[in-house]
């Protein structure tokens, strides 16, 4: 979790440092991409990601409740806190570095189709995305799950800039972070198991 931080602060540094122009020029690109599909898409997609990231672990955990398979129940709690923990530090950090969303700062390049009101930096919707994409692929490395897990992420990401309510570095950090619970997780929640629950 240290290097994490670590990395989270020189991320920011050299983003702020040298790369603000390639950060909002990218952003501008894909936010002015405005078809009615793409625009449509952007809106749906961001706006079903808390509802899938909370219901799939979510079922999986009642449908294995049902079936007594506790195999799948700890699959969908290793999946359900990998989410909750990307949620957790994302959140965390978007209070610490306070960063101001894109349409805020630069008003004339930006159009926002949404208007949220706490920080940018990370992108919550997509840490929680990739976290879901990576834990699943983690616990079903099949090609079905990993191929669409993924895709989907990304769409995550891409809809939260054309909507204008995030840099690109913003959802590169919120995938890094994401995919790092997922992983951090998996050693977490052996510990739990073979420690503290044997008890």
């Amino acid at each position: 979790m240290k290097a994490f931080f670590v990395f989270l602060f020189c991320f920011v540094c050299v983003e702020n440092s040298c790369s603000q122009n390639w950060d909002i020029n990218t952003l501008h690109k894909i936010n002015s991409l405005d078809s009615k599909f793409i625009r449509h898409s952007s809106k749906f997609i961001a706006g079903s990601t808390p509802y899938i990231v909370v219901g799939l672990p979510t079922c999986m955990a009642i449908y294995a409740g049902l079936n007594k398979d506790c195999g799948l129940f700890e699959d969908a709690v290793y999946i359900g806190t990998s989410v909750i923990e990307a949620f957790a530090v994302s959140y965390g950090s978007k209070i610490l570095i306070d960063r101001k969303r894109p349409f805020e700062k630069y008003p004339d390049r930006v159009d926002e189709q949404e208007r949220p009101g706490d920080p940018s930096f990370p992108s919550i919707h997509t840490a929680s995305a990739f976290s879901l994409a990576t834990s699943l692929s983690i616990k079903y490395p099949k090609w079905y799950v990993i191929a669409p897990s993924a895709l989907w992420a990304c769409s995550v990401g891409f809809s939260r800039m054309n909507q204008g309510v995030h840099y690109p570095s913003d959802v590169l950090a919120g995938a890094v972070l994401g995919t790092g619970c997922a992983f951090a997780n998996v050693y977490i929640n052996k510990w739990l198991k073979n420690g503290y629950f044997r008890r």
